[in-house]
């Protein structure tokens, strides 16, 4: 009964999620302490996944606040992680400016604009890449830059997966953009992208983030073929896809890898594949005691998890769907 008086969490729709390291120093750096930046990304190390992460959520916040970064860039001329922050904001503005409906809700003044940041971000792309020899997230945020003219820049696109790959062999990031690069709804389609997603889920190793890929396939293909301009109308449509046995069965084998060398961490990728494990739950009716769990580790981050917007106009919308339905 008490249930009943539940109220779903204040969602927080911070990009750092439930890394408050990279929060803390993201706030300092917008108030003009670049060196917390600096800090921040010399203790993540080595680690690619949490190191892009960091990237993107930092990259972001320069693309709309831009000074902590000319002044890092002017008290230490030529930094590399400054030059992979710069094709970052560029590629965030870059879709920003686009924005996330269909093309044919989309206007030719936001396609230019989106042409015109895109090929300014490929340009500051190849400085990162040439200043960063080792690190394969510069090639991440290239290939990023190809979704303006990804029909001629294909051979190119699958050339910089293969350099990011070389570099990380299960790197999220890359493995990620060439998912959604290869979907249909871009530049491929279903056959490719679920290549692209089951390639190196298969070939990694239990804990990797790569793993749970599968499941934006699954995603992405729900989207393209039961309502793309329709979403929550055609919720009932695409629930029925992922309650066929063989779509759930791939879903829970991959949840199930993803967790075989334990529980998953909340930084770099954990919140997000929480949220997409506990959605594919949702959408196949399957196991809401353990979707309850996944909602309890997520809290209130939602950040933006864009898979929510697949199924229902807003992501906040479709989280309280799922968090309703867990009980």
């Amino acid at each position: 009964m008490f249930g009943l008086f539940r109220q779903p969490p204040v969602l927080d729709t911070d990009l750092g999620q439930a890394d408050l390291e990279l929060r803390a120093a993201r706030d300092r750096v917008v108030e003009g302490d670049w060196t917390a930046a600096r800090d921040l990304l010399g203790r993540t190390g080595r680690d690619w996944e949490l190191r892009g992460r960091r990237l993107s959520v930092l990259g972001a916040a320069a693309a709309w606040s831009p000074l902590w970064l000319d002044l890092w860039d002017s008290a230490v001329p030529g930094d590399p992680a400054v030059a992979i922050l710069r094709a970052d904001a560029l590629a965030d503005q870059a879709g920003e400016a686009r924005g996330a409906k269909s093309a044919r809700h989309t206007s030719q003044e936001q396609f230019r604009e989106f042409h015109r940041l895109s090929a300014l971000a490929a340009e500051a792309s190849r400085r990162a890449v040439a200043l960063n020899p080792e690190d394969p997230y510069p090639w991440a945020t290239r290939m990023n830059t190809m979704f303006a003219d990804g029909r001629r820049q294909r051979g190119e696109f699958l050339q910089a997966v293969g350099e990011a790959v070389r570099r990380d062999p299960f790197n999220f990031e890359a493995h990620l953009t060439a998912v959604s690069f290869l979907c249909e709804k871009w530049y491929g389609s279903h056959e490719e992208m679920f290549a692209a997603a089951r390639g190196p889920a298969a070939a990694a190793p239990a804990g990797s983030s790569v793993v749970m890929l599968p499941l934006l396939a699954h995603f992405e293909y729900a989207l393209r073929e039961f309502g793309f301009e329709s979403r929550s109308q055609s919720l009932p449509a695409k629930m029925a896809y992922f309650r066929r046995p063989e779509v759930y069965r791939e879903v829970n084998d991959c949840a199930m890898k993803w967790c075989a060398a334990g529980t998953p961490r909340m930084v770099g990728r954990g919140v997000t594949l929480r949220h997409w494990l506990a959605l594919a739950n949702f959408l196949a009716g399957r196991d809401p005691a353990g979707t309850k769990v996944l909602l309890r580790e997520i809290g209130p981050y939602l950040g933006s998890t864009a898979a929510y917007g697949y199924f229902w106009m807003e992501q906040s919308e479709g989280f309280h769907a799922v968090w309703k339905w867990a009980g």
